[in-house]
């Protein structure tokens, strides 16, 4: 008995702690990321241009993914979901309180965007802070000086969130046996089922869009082979899969594209810290397929259009995510909340989402230096003072 009331109050002071980051996590990681723009203008001014294209386009692609794999491959459905017993009462969320219509649900979309501020961080309105981090962050980058130390102000601010984020995250094997043994009791043989067949489906789609999808990107742009490219950025993508990180491997990835990828420093030292903080291929891929198995779990219907709303929040959530292990958590809450579905759910997710973490940030990680390479190929290519692109592929080899 007081084991159970023990595990029960971990579980609560975990998932709370969870919650209590949103706000914060995700309003100063977008406005950071979104200051690392104000160097892009006049002749930096294709850089940005072409590294948010790359992004946006990436995303676009894993969110393609994604709702192929929702309307296909759903293998979890042939079990049945959780009983009503086990369901806590839903939250009212966004797309929760909708007819299903488009109307009505874009309506509901434009009130929360264009709420107070305020309001929206203290009543966790999550496209609210969303837009208005993306708002007020592209404000300062046209407006503020060269010599203003306000965006590193707010970098320090954003680091010390990440710091805490941190902090809790450590508690994660905790958190996941309290939660587990609050499960135990609860979960059905085919409920395990269910949860391997999810891991199953966000491995494969998550593999498609790293072997396949970023490969292709990268031989159409630059002219260079998979069995080039992979070697080539198989040591950052190996020390993400270790250590779960994006930000932690930031090093190593530009030491990679300069010496092994021939990107110029300047570019790199742009596109990648950029890209460390809102491209999360991998994450949006996982937290959008998350949210619809989560959904079919605990009985919450979704409709077509808001299958395709939950992966735009999920697009926008995952740019804010923190590029440490398990960071994801905090954005896909940011989608739980949205749907209605309880924040409890997220417990069903953790028993299986450390493995999945360590291979979608290696995706991360993959995606970037990629990118990387992409961009500076074209900068190269519309120089009107370089030479003529060369032929040949810009990997360094390696000296026998």
């Amino acid at each position: 008995m007081w084991m159970h009331q023990l595990t029960a109050l971990l579980q609560t002071a975990f998932l709370s702690a969870l919650k209590m980051l949103i706000a914060p996590l995700i309003f100063f990681s977008l406005l950071s990321g979104v200051l690392q723009l104000r160097n892009a203008t006049g002749s930096l001014g294709r850089l940005g241009g072409y590294t948010i294209s790359y992004y946006l386009l990436t995303s676009g692609i894993a969110i393609a993914i994604g709702l192929a794999v929702v309307f296909f491959v759903h293998p979890w459905t042939n079990h049945p979901p959780l009983s009503a017993d086990q369901i806590p009462p839903p939250p009212s969320g966004l797309l929760s309180q909708t007819d299903g219509s488009l109307i009505t649900l874009l309506q509901g979309v434009i009130k929360q965007l264009l709420s107070n501020p305020f309001n929206a961080l203290a009543e966790l309105n999550i496209l609210g802070i969303l837009f208005s981090a993306i708002l007020l962050g592209l404000a300062l980058a046209v407006t503020l000086p060269t010599t203003s130390t306000l965006p590193a102000r707010i970098e320090e601010i954003t680091q010390a969130v990440y710091k805490i984020a941190a902090w809790v995250l450590k508690l994660l094997p905790l958190g996941l046996f309290a939660i587990a043994f609050q499960l135990s009791d609860r979960i059905e043989a085919t409920t395990l089922v269910s949860l391997s067949q999810f891991a199953a489906v966000v491995f494969g789609a998550t593999a498609l869009h790293g072997l396949l999808v970023l490969p292709a990107l990268a031989w159409l742009f630059t002219g260079v082979p998979p069995w080039r490219l992979l070697p080539a950025v198989s040591q950052p993508m190996l020390t993400a899969l270790v250590t779960s990180s994006s930000a932690a491997t930031l090093p190593l990835s530009l030491t990679t594209a300069q010496e092994k990828l021939g990107v110029e420093r300047a570019r790199a030292a742009f596109i990648l810290p950029l890209g460390a903080t809102i491209n999360m291929d991998g994450t949006a891929l996982f937290e959008g397929i998350a949210v619809v198995f989560l959904a079919y779990m605990f009985g919450i219907p979704l409709t077509t259009t808001m299958i395709v709303v939950v992966f735009i929040v999920t697009m926008l959530s995952s740019a804010g995510a923190p590029g440490i292990p398990s960071g994801s958590m905090a954005g896909l809450q940011v989608v739980l909340i949205s749907v209605g579905i309880p924040l409890e759910a997220i417990a069903l997710v953790l028993l299986v989402e450390r493995p999945l973490d360590t291979f979608r940030t290696a995706v991360n990680v993959q995606g970037d230096l990629i990118g990387c390479l992409i961009v500076d190929r074209l900068l190269k290519s519309q120089s009107a003072d370089s030479e003529a692109p060369p032929t040949s592929t810009p990997i360094k080899e390696e000296n026998p």
